[in-house]
């Protein structure tokens, strides 16, 4: 029986690009951090498979972008032309729409592929990014950035095509001060060391990431600060500011643990490396999921492990979500529903009494009812009508 070829991708509301004809498929992005000016100088750089529609090649490029000044793009090598849309009052968080011409693309024996280079910087109030003083970190002597991607903040950080159903791999250079350690939802270029750094003639240290695996733009994320880290496991490895990191490896060291439980559940982990980064208390979530580097909030540093069920459910995303994706913001409850089902799966096994799934449950059943009484109508149904709303505003206990 011959199989069929996948069907084409679909336009999401969310997002103003055009995946269905031209999509990202490799990202190379070199970047140059600067807490001085809170902004991220970078060249994002593309491959791209154009995909016929009813017989007609696409000769333009659509990205999502939010605040990015876009100094120039090139189109195999040679500069090429664009424009920006202008964002509309009443649908902000869509932001603009980065117009590529790829008529300048060189003709080869892959003309169904393009390389698309974009020079640009980020705002300075960029959605995804929270720039910290020295104050607002534990060691109040140097700053910190974090990112947070999800839903649709990936184009306040990177031009791309900002919607789950696209996926890329990536790599990444990253230059930061000398003082600082940059990590990412990626493994190290040499992933036998904790990072692959060099250092540049002005002393600054330049941080290499490779993530093999493809990813949707929400799950791009980067953090740069004062950070040390402990190994709690051959594939496990906890980062955070030097006055935290023994307390966190303690907090999270049954991290393993539900690896494999999950392993057991499931199938084997696929991202070779799952590390954990406790970022400062103003991470505005429990946890993220990002491969290969979960974030985590410092709340949860109970000293006795009792909040450990959070990193259970980020661990579990790496199966659910991660690497099996809902196709849009709509469908967010295959994401979330499997895995708080994974998350339950995972405690009972490691505390081997499945009454520990019951019981979360019960839980779980308490807060559903409270957020129904809570959300607008349209959002307290599995598959919400989203249509270009801000995904933001319908998540809930819901989904």
């Amino acid at each position: 029986m011959m199989a069929s070829a996948a069907a084409p991708l679909s336009r999401d509301p969310s997002s103003l690009s055009n995946p269905d004809e031209a999509h990202i498929t490799h990202l190379s992005w070199t970047a140059v951090v600067d807490f001085e000016k809170h902004q991220i100088f970078a060249t994002a750089s593309y491959d791209v498979k154009l995909t016929p529609v009813s017989g007609v090649t696409s000769r333009h490029l659509r990205l999502d972008t939010s605040g990015l000044d876009v100094r120039s793009v090139e189109v195999d090598g040679t500069p090429a032309t664009f424009s920006m849309s202008v964002p509309s009052p009443s649908k902000p968080h869509l932001g603009s729409c980065l117009e590529i011409d790829l008529s300048g693309a060189k003709e080869t024996a892959d003309d169904d592929k393009v390389s698309v280079s974009i020079q640009y910087a980020t705002s300075p109030s960029a959605s995804a990014a929270q720039w910290l003083p020295p104050a607002q970190t534990a060691g109040k002597k140097y700053p910190y950035i974090f990112t947070q991607c999800q839903a649709i903040h990936a184009r306040s950080l990177i031009p791309c095509q900002d919607c789950p159903a696209v996926k890329m791999t990536y790599e990444a250079r990253v230059t930061v001060p000398s003082w600082a350690t940059a990590v990412m939802s990626a493994l190290s270029k040499d992933i036998d060391k904790t990072a692959t750094v060099t250092e540049t003639q002005n002393g600054d240290k330049v941080h290499e990431f490779s993530q093999p695996v493809p990813i949707p733009s929400y799950l791009f994320a980067l953090a740069v600060g004062e950070l040390d880290s402990r190994e709690i496991s051959p594939r496990c490895r906890v980062w955070s500011e030097p006055s935290m990191v023994d307390a966190v490896a303690f907090e999270f060291s049954q991290v393993e643990d539900f690896l494999k439980a999950a392993e057991e559940s499931t199938m084997p982990y696929q991202w070779t490396r799952y590390d954990l980064l406790c970022l400062p208390p103003s991470f505005p979530y429990g946890g993220m999921e990002n491969p290969c580097l979960t974030f985590v909030t410092p709340t949860l540093l109970a000293g006795d492990k009792s909040l450990a069920d959070v990193v259970a459910h980020e661990a579990a995303h790496s199966w659910s979500g991660n690497l099996v994706t809902n196709e849009t913001w709509e469908h967010f409850w295959l994401n979330e529903g499997w895995t708080m089902f994974l998350q339950r799966k995972i405690m009972a096994k490691v505390h081997k009494d499945d009454k520990f799934f019951d019981f979360d449950a019960i839980s779980g059943w308490k807060d559903l009812k409270e957020c129904i009484s809570l959300m607008p109508d349209k959002y307290t149904k599995l598959m919400p009508d989203l249509g270009d709303d801000d995904p933001d505003d319908a998540f809930s206990s819901v989904p």
